[in-house]
């Protein structure tokens, strides 16, 4: 009994149990909060519809309005394949010139094409793969129906062209379904995830390590010493840690479409702002800046799209993904791995973040007195001093 009073009259003791408590009661409040209605959000997801018959089109747009949970919107080509690359689409659905004519022919089928962009979310894939097959039965009943008719009204057919019509009706409509940066494999798929949440959980222990470190230190340094110092291991580190990270990943079977060194530098890049980003709390609050870093870490797991489509997560989880460092992270990646848009507002975001974070921490040294330290003299020994 006595050797456990020992352990519990230590404050690290207490705080690891605090620590603990505090991650199940975040990632608790974060998570049910942030998917709560998420299937009813599936209305936010887009389908781009490329309209080039003149005849039927309407009509086919129409009733996919009318029996889609989903937000649909007419273009032409070029601009739907643009948005469908850059994710402000989920789905492109064409309607050829012939779709009607092909329609009214016994002897013909009509196609409807549809073109999906795997470099998403695992969901965005099966949620329009599912819509594409919905939407092709669909059409395939009302033409069965007009197909019927059509041969009632002709019932003096002899029985074998009569067999024939019949069994035409039932697969009037096909579909044909390209997909755009094909991801090969579930590895593959999680990959984006995988790296974020690695990344931003080893600078979080980092900053916590170099924190303690700072403080042992103590006077030896000024407190700008002591902040360039933290700022030139960051850099340095997210280097060191992403040509790891980046090796690791394709030397495991992983793919990237821009190849290693484009990987790597987007790492590095995403890494350090993380660095900076998690060590901004504890510059400012201390170890205390720990508990910041534990609810920023599930926020951005659930807010960034890594997992779950943003699009299906409330207004308020959305904006604080466009706040975070994350999002970028994971929409990079995704660009980078799997194909996709042009890396500039991704490069934007996260560089934003790292200077805001910088300029925060900078402006709480400068107008600190005395280098901030979280432990006192004694602390320090007793860092310093083998047991």
């Amino acid at each position: 009994m006595n050797h456990l009073l020992i352990f519990l009259k230590r404050p690290q003791t207490i705080i690891g149990i605090v620590t603990a408590l505090a991650f199940q009661v975040i990632f608790s409040v974060v998570w049910m909060t942030g998917y709560q209605g998420a299937n009813d959000r599936v209305k936010n997801f887009r389908i781009a519809v490329v309209n080039e018959d003149k005849v039927m089109g309407e009509q086919v747009v129409g009733k996919l309005r009318s029996s889609l949970p989903f937000d649909i919107s007419e273009t032409d080509r070029e601009s739907a394949r643009e948005e469908l690359v850059n994710r402000e689409v989920q789905m492109v659905l064409t309607i050829p010139a012939d779709f009607s004519s092909n329609l009214q022919n016994p002897t013909a089928s009509a196609k409807l094409l549809y073109e999906i962009n795997e470099s998403n979310p695992q969901m965005v894939k099966s949620v329009m793969d599912s819509a594409a097959s919905s939407v092709t039965a669909a059409l395939n009943r009302e033409a069965s129906a007009a197909g019927i008719q059509a041969v009632l009204e002709q019932s003096t057919l002899p029985p074998e062209q009569a067999k024939g019509a019949a069994a035409g009706l039932a697969d009037r409509v096909r579909s044909e379904t390209a997909y755009i940066h094909p991801v090969d494999g579930l590895n593959n798929q999680m990959v984006p995830m995988m790296m974020v949440i690695a990344s931003f959980v080893g600078a979080m222990i980092m900053g916590m390590n170099m924190q303690q470190a700072s403080a042992a230190v103590g006077s030896r340094m000024t407190k700008w010493q002591s902040f360039t110092a933290r700022t030139v291991i960051n850099a340095v580190s997210a280097l060191l840690v992403s040509m790891l990270g980046s090796t690791l990943v394709l030397a495991l079977g992983g793919k990237s479409a821009e190849g290693f060194m484009a990987l790597w530098l987007f790492q590095s890049l995403f890494v350090w702002v993380f660095l900076v980003f998690s060590q901004m709390f504890l510059i400012v609050f201390g170890m205390a800046g720990m508990l910041f870093n534990i609810t920023l870490l599930s926020l951005q797991l659930v807010a960034s799209g890594a997992m779950v489509p943003r699009q299906m997560l409330g207004s308020g989880f959305q904006t604080a993904g466009d706040l975070l460092p994350a999002t970028y992270a994971v929409e990079g990646l995704m660009n980078i791995l799997f194909g996709g848009s042009l890396l500039g507002k991704d490069i934007v975001g996260l560089s934003a973040v790292a200077l805001i974070s910088l300029a925060v921490s900078a402006a709480v040294t400068a107008m600190r007195k005395t280098r901030h330290s979280d432990g006192s003299d004694e602390a320090v020994q007793r860092l310093e001093t083998p047991a």
